[in-house]
């Protein structure tokens, strides 16, 4: 599903009608919370996650760690619950076996650094990956999941989305209270151009206070120069736009942007139609990495991939939290 528009909006109307189901989200989170025991498992466990339904930069900023944990000699493991996979887990995610139908889309693109489990009971992916050697565990979201131990937390933060209306699903996007949330963050990472940082965190003092890094989503070089070029762009991540921003970011001229619902399954009338309209504007067809992981084989060559990393301001932080939760 979309997020729905007044989500980014001061409260109004269909918000404030809609807080009593807020209350009972909360409750149920409440709930899960006090009939659950978290699991320890025999390595530390690093969540990253956030406050709101939707991207924050979650995914991006676990392929940067394992980047960063694969230079410091550091054994990391990624257990996700595998959105928009059938497969229920734990699995050991295979590239070459798997399709984003049975694994989910992040998985597929995350596998490619280091070993990925799916699993649905993310503590039971954990143990998965610690009985297979794993010196770290990175839980790719799972901020607001009960059953796992977590030795440590990023909160990752949009600049430009920040916490929307501040109300909880469905009156707002977020999963849980702001204050709740930030009090259980070890580190919190805010990603987005410094304008918006400097708006979000003046609007959140308490965000403010956890003294954030400052991170950027940037393209890698495709070996096209899209400068001037004309593209017809589609995506089904958490935020579309951002996807076409940049895009505009590298001179490309969007003859259409058509954003899909996040890991969106592209049928084939829609690609026909998508391709069709591209070669009728003698634009190009680009895509995202995680749409692309999506996409029918046979397809992929009909689409340009433009991929994405994660670029961190300052890793002092975040290497001393690795060190202190003893990740080896």
């Amino acid at each position: 599903m979309r997020a729905p528009g007044f989500w980014s909006r001061p409260p109004g109307l269909a918000a404030r009608l809609l807080q009593p189901f807020s209350l009972a989200w909360l409750l149920g989170g409440w709930l899960r919370r006090v009939t659950t025991t978290p699991r320890k498992v025999g390595a530390p466990v690093l969540c990253v996650g956030n406050l709101t339904a939707g991207g924050a930069g979650k995914t991006p900023m676990v392929a940067a760690l394992l980047d960063r944990c694969a230079a410091l000699g550091i054994a990391a493991h990624v257990v996700s619950r595998g959105h928009g996979g059938s497969e229920r887990g734990p699995l050991r995610v295979d590239p070459e076996r798997h399709a984003a139908s049975e694994v989910g889309d992040e998985p597929l693109i995350l596998a490619a650094r280091a070993p990925v489990w799916v699993s649905r009971d993310r503590a039971a992916g954990a143990e998965a990956a610690v009985a297979a050697g794993a010196g770290l565990v990175i839980l790719d979201d799972g901020y607001q999941n009960p059953l796992l131990v977590k030795d440590a937390s990023i909160l990752m933060v949009d600049a430009g989305q920040g916490f929307g209306n501040g109300l909880t699903i469905p009156a707002g996007p977020l999963r849980e209270p702001v204050a709740a949330g930030l009090a259980r963050a070890d580190l919190a990472v805010v990603v987005g151009e410094e304008v918006a940082r400097t708006r979000l965190l003046q609007r959140w003092p308490a965000l403010a206070a956890l003294d954030p890094i400052a991170a950027e989503i940037e393209p890698l070089p495709t070996g096209l120069d899209l400068d001037g070029a004309e593209v017809v762009a589609f995506a089904g991540i958490g935020v579309p736009e951002k996807f076409f921003a940049t895009l505009r970011g590298m001179g490309a001229r969007l003859v259409r942007a058509e954003g899909f619902p996040d890991h969106h399954p592209y049928t084939p009338q829609v690609l026909r139609r998508l391709k069709a309209e591209a070669d009728a504007a003698g634009a190009m067809l680009v895509t995202t990495e995680k749409d692309a992981a999506r996409l029918p084989a046979a397809f992929r060559p009909e689409v340009m991939t433009v991929m994405v990393r994660m670029r961190i301001n300052d890793w002092d932080p975040i290497e001393a939290l690795l060190g202190h939760i003893g990740a080896k």
